[in-house]
């Protein structure tokens, strides 16, 4: 996913719903997210960015091979983690490499994503994780799959967020990474992926579609991390040229967290 330049003049957030949310519970998301009215409204509508991954499909594993940098934030992760751990992947799309790095670790894994083309090519992909179509909106306290939801997904060992949170408004991305760090164990790892780019809610081409990104440059994707109640304790950064030829190179920022306690 590459972005290159500031958005002047760019829209703001977009309206959001969601996937799979639950209906007729006014206060079933009524936690810390007063201070972004958009979760309040619960008007993200995030149908677009699913639609354009449904269509792409296979080829984002074509357009974007070797993946060395996400392959070592991935054996960072299977190694720093207790065999057996559970980890939740966020994001998974076709569930290569990541999801199945962590399954031949020895990890139990679950893979969420707002893709239902992408979830298909994961469970074809990695058949022994457990993969469910859910927006991460859904995962903060309260919500569907979140802490005391009536679908929750329970507590895990460690989160895998690879190129997913840049899928969100700026002004979202805090109060997602407040929701994953609600989802960890004390003590519990954030493996963290995004682009370097200063943008926020900006159109881009990619693969033939249309999608929304968001970025930081690296010094602010720090202090967010670190201000949603995560230590960081690793960094690493990779030139990135993909093979498509209509995706131009980019930075990629690779962060090792832990949950503060």
């Amino acid at each position: 996913m590459t972005v290159t330049e500031s958005p002047e003049g760019a829209e703001g957030p977009q309206g959001t719903g969601g996937t799979d949310r639950a209906d007729g519970d006014g206060d079933e998301y009524a936690d810390d997210y007063e201070g972004f009215e958009d979760f309040d409204r619960l008007a993200l509508d995030r149908s677009g960015q699913a639609e354009a991954f449904d269509a792409i499909g296979d080829r984002y594993d074509e357009a974007f091979p070797h993946k060395d940098g996400q392959l070592a934030a991935g054996r960072w992760l299977a190694d720093a983690l207790a065999p057996g751990s559970r980890v939740l992947d966020v994001g998974c799309g076709t569930g290569l490499p990541t999801g199945r790095q962590l399954v031949d670790a020895g990890h139990e894994l679950v893979g969420i994503d707002i893709s239902p083309g992408m979830l298909k090519l994961a469970r074809s992909n990695v058949p022994t994780a457990t993969f469910q179509q859910v927006d991460i909106v859904d995962l903060r306290s309260g919500g569907r799959y979140g802490p005391g939801g009536s679908r929750e997904l329970g507590e895990f060992d460690a989160v895998v967020a690879f190129f997913s949170l840049l899928m969100l408004p700026r002004p979202e991305i805090p109060y997602a990474l407040r929701a994953l760090r609600g989802l960890l164990r004390p003590g519990g790892l954030l493996a963290l992926a995004m682009v370097e780019a200063d943008v926020d809610d900006f159109a881009i081409p990619f693969l033939g579609n249309s999608v929304r990104v968001s970025g930081y440059l690296r010094e602010e994707l720090r202090r967010v991390v670190r201000d949603a109640g995560f230590e960081i304790t690793g960094e690493d950064s990779h030139s990135y040229a993909p093979a498509s030829i209509d995706v131009p190179p980019e930075i990629q920022l690779y962060l090792h967290c832990r949950r503060r306690v």
